[in-house]
């Protein structure tokens, strides 16, 4: 069982430490394109940071004992650096957000929810590659001019 994973557990906790880094709820009006971090969504936060934004949004939903979630953060704060200002990532860990998970009716993490202008685009469930997870940005953002991923990632 991931529990014994001492070593892994220790990845998630940068992450979680950083929580005044990801200006989750730091300044008033922070500028999105100097968002090169997924950003760490609560029930509080969840409108202003997803529904409001002025970009297109990916919302990670994960837990901190979900070994999947674990290996697709690289992914996610690579991608989150490399669109910057054109997309932006955002984490809510279902067991400190309830209200949330609860709406969007997570059931199985991680599952990634897409949302443009305060809309749900499309979602998908589980884990994927790096190149299947540009794809999935192009069918759901394809304004956001998505490369096609050439670039090697995690």
């Amino acid at each position: 069982m991931s529990v014994e994973r001492s070593a892994d557990e220790n990845a998630r906790v940068p992450v979680e430490g950083r929580t005044g880094d990801l200006k989750a709820g730091g300044s008033s009006k922070p500028d999105v394109s100097e968002r090169t971090e997924p950003v760490r969504v609560t029930d509080e936060t969840f409108e202003r940071e997803v529904i409001r934004s002025a970009l297109p949004v990916v919302v990670d939903f994960y837990a901190d004992w979900c070994a999947p979630c674990r290996v697709a953060e690289p992914l996610l704060r690579d991608l989150s650096a490399q669109l910057a200002g054109r997309v932006k990532f955002t984490m809510v860990n279902v067991d400190e957000a309830a209200r949330v998970t609860r709406s969007y009716g997570i059931h199985s993490i991680p599952t990634y929810v897409f949302v443009q202008s305060g809309q749900e685009k499309g979602r998908e469930v589980g884990a994927v590659d790096a190149l299947v997870f540009r794809q999935i940005l192009r069918k759901y953002f394809p304004k956001a001019a998505v490369s096609g991923g050439t670039r090697a990632s995690p």
